[in-house]
């Protein structure tokens, strides 16, 4: 018989990060940063890794998803899966009962997102390349194949995406070079924690600069005062030169945001992110128009790929941000790429979190490589926690990623770190604990 899926193992795994209050912002106080991690075993005795990030209470409910879809991939040939994982993604997205409770967004949405990327690293380690290197070497047609168009068309069609790809494929070995060399431009959000104290702001604002970022990113939307206050000291640290972004994770509505943005403005925030609501298309725009020329980011919440269709059609967003764990996975963010490209956006993901970081660098290498060829105001956001618990950890360097160079999607966990961090029955669960908890 062919090498087939044997297993999906589902994982609840939770880091305590809410007793240094890491992550923490105006919507989300006390995250804890967590995982709801999927391994797929096949009768050859290869794994594939995936995983949901979330904050903590619901990762019960989003493994309780990914078990809902394992039935569609145990049992499959591999062969097939990793040829065209997008005939996978189709899949599960289309599944008419599963469906409805979406339909393509919230918990079932992310659940086929960490199984569609479950696969990708499987078919990355078979190929042993890291998955931005397999995506990139994928010829234009295979490339649009693993593309679902049906409610994208009027935006951008199949056509329009292979113009778009084809007019890469000149330069992408020269590009790879450069990302070997040089890495990926990055951001951090490490110093701007809403619960930090501004000893700590004002000193991490200051290791980021030393250690190369030109561009550091502040959590907003508590208290205008504290963020007149935490903003004047973070522009003190590192000067007029680096730039600084603001992010209010969804806090504010439409005038709100207008009347805190032109309180900030004397300190030059390069973009707001996340002013409202992420589904309200015309209250971004609103706001976009509003605060010029402050820029306007958003997108680690878009559901679907439609609606970041609707956000660049409607001239709503400056900056857009991906995530990898958000829509459904892989295919899904391609196409979103393909969008950004069409509307000459850049694409500066989201990351953080447990694994974003890893998983995320892959679609921006991509990116670089094989559409856009171009790094030019795009970053990736990075923040310097939990990388210690995964098999292939992000490397920064002079505030750059360094390309991995590793067989699969970066996604692998430690099996020490699973362990430890099961939920509930991990030992760093059973034991006291202090601070705000999850149960």
């Amino acid at each position: 018989m062919s090498e087939h899926i044997t297993s999906v193992e589902t994982i609840d795994v939770r880091f305590p990060t809410s007793r240094h209050r890491d992550g923490s912002d105006a919507m989300n106080p006390f995250p804890d940063y967590s995982a709801a991690y999927v391994i797929l075993r096949t009768s050859a005795g290869a794994e594939g890794h995936g995983l949901v990030f979330t904050v903590g209470r619901g990762t019960e409910i989003q493994i309780r998803a990914l078990r809902s879809l394992a039935p569609m991939l145990e049992g499959q040939p591999v062969d097939a899966l990793v040829a065209d994982p997008g005939a996978l993604a189709r899949r599960l997205v289309g599944d008419s009962q599963i469906r409805w409770l979406g339909p393509e967004k919230g918990v079932v949405h992310m659940a086929a997102g960490g199984l569609v990327n479950a696969v990708w690293d499987l078919a990355a380690r078979r190929a042993d390349k890291p998955l931005w290197k397999l995506l990139a070497d994928l010829t234009p047609e295979q490339l649009v194949a693993q593309v679902d168009f049906r409610y994208l068309r009027d935006a951008l069609t199949e056509d329009e995406a292979l113009a778009l790809l084809r007019a890469a494929v000149d330069g992408r070995a020269d590009r790879e070079r450069r990302l070997l060399a040089e890495g990926f431009p990055a951001y951090t959000t490490t110093p701007g924690w809403l619960g930090y104290d501004d000893d700590k702001l004002a000193r991490l604002c200051t290791e980021a600069v030393a250690a190369g970022f030109r561009l550091i990113k502040l959590k907003v939307g508590g208290d205008l005062a504290d963020d007149v206050r935490r903003l004047g000291i973070a522009r003190r640290a590192v000067g007029p030169d680096v730039r600084i972004a603001v992010d209010a994770n969804q806090v504010w509505g439409v005038p709100e945001a207008i009347r805190w943005m032109r309180e900030l403005a004397p300190f030059d925030p390069y973009w707001i992110e996340e002013p409202t609501s992420p589904d309200d298309i015309l209250g971004h725009a609103a706001v976009r128009s509003a605060v010029a020329p402050t820029k306007v980011a958003t997108g680690e919440h878009g559901h679907n790929a439609v609606m970041f269709k609707q956000l660049l059609q409607a001239g709503a967003v400056d900056v857009v941000q991906i995530d990898a764990c958000r829509v459904a996975g892989v295919n899904e963010n391609l196409a979103i790429l393909l969008l950004a490209a069409k509307f000459g956006v850049p694409v500066c993901p989201h990351a953080g979190g447990v694994g974003l970081c890893e998983l995320v660098q892959h679609l921006a290498m991509f990116d670089f490589v094989a559409l856009t060829g171009s790094t030019t105001d795009r970053a990736i956001e990075y923040v310097d926690h939990l990388h210690e618990h995964f098999a292939d950890p992000v490397r920064i360097r002079d505030g750059r990623y360094l390309a991995p160079r590793s067989p699969g999607m970066s996604a692998e966990i430690l099996a020490p770190s699973l362990a430890d961090y099961r939920f509930p029955d991990g030992p760093r669960w059973t034991v006291a604990t202090t601070g705000a908890a999850l149960t």
